[in-house]
């Protein structure tokens, strides 16, 4: 049986500014069923997975794109980590983080590496799949039991452990902190490896200048330099070779690598 996950965009949806073209053109919709209606609490689309037919038309005729159907052989099932909404992204599957291992994410952008970052590091609660009615951590970890996983959550329930996150986004810096590069690197170390971080990301004179004069990748290579100096069990870097470049890059991987 093909299971079909509808994906709707809702900051692209906007049915005041369209003919609603999803609703008018949808094949099921016409045979007399409710496929595609509006919801009228928030004002957006909404599609019943169950009787699409996956047939792509409000994908082609949405002037905003902002509808994505996607049709899979079965749906993951009990391995749904984390959903949104209705019609909204879903998280299948969990890497399991070891220590003193690196392990990397890749993917286009939109795929979840930043909500498998959330989870992992304990910021985002994982719902599996039940956004109405989200499980506590009991459930959680009795869905984890027998995997490496568990353990891993057991220590975010019971807040033993220390996780270290370099942000995705590293232009937000100047808007939480009013400094020079070298006065945020000094404020987050807690290992005493400045010095060593700064001449391996090539930041001597970068530090000494206003983080509101940094380029971004600068403000990049400062970020996880931050990162890296913090006291923690773990370390997420979330997209940490953006805006730099291929020997820039390697500097980061050597910092990621320890």
């Amino acid at each position: 049986m093909t299971h079909r996950v509808a994906v709707l965009d809702k900051e692209l949806c906007q049915p005041k500014k369209c003919g609603l073209e999803c609703i008018k053109y949808c094949p099921v919709n016409k045979s007399g069923a409710d496929c595609i209606v509006l919801n009228e609490e928030i004002k957006k689309a909404q599609i019943d997975e169950d009787i699409c037919n996956g047939c792509g038309i409000c994908v082609k005729v949405c002037p905003f794109e902002a509808i994505t159907i996607v049709n899979l052989a079965t749906e993951l099932g009990t391995d749904k980590i984390h959903q949104y909404g209705k019609n909204s992204f879903r998280l299948y599957k969990l890497p399991t983080p070891k220590k003193g291992e690196v392990v990397g994410l890749l993917g286009r952008n939109g795929m979840g590496k930043s909500t498998v970052v959330s989870i992992l590091s304990g910021n985002l609660k994982p719902n599996l799949g039940d956004y109405e009615n989200p499980p506590e951590w009991d459930q959680i970890l009795k869905r984890f039991a027998g995997t490496e996983l568990k353990e891993h959550f057991e220590k975010i329930k019971n807040q033993t452990i220390k996780a270290a996150i370099k942000p995705q986004q590293v232009y937000n810096i100047s808007q939480v902190f009013d400094g020079t590069g070298k006065e945020l690197l000094d404020k987050y170390d807690q290992r005493g490896v400045t010095n060593e971080l700064v001449k391996e990301l090539g930041l001597t004179n970068s530090i000494e200048h206003h983080v509101k004069e940094l380029s971004g990748g600068e403000l990049q290579r400062i970020s996880v330099a931050a990162a890296a100096s913090r006291d923690a069990d773990f370390y997420f870097f979330d997209e940490p070779s953006s805006y730099n470049d291929v020997f820039q890059r390697r500097g980061v991987a050597r910092v990621i690598h320890g």
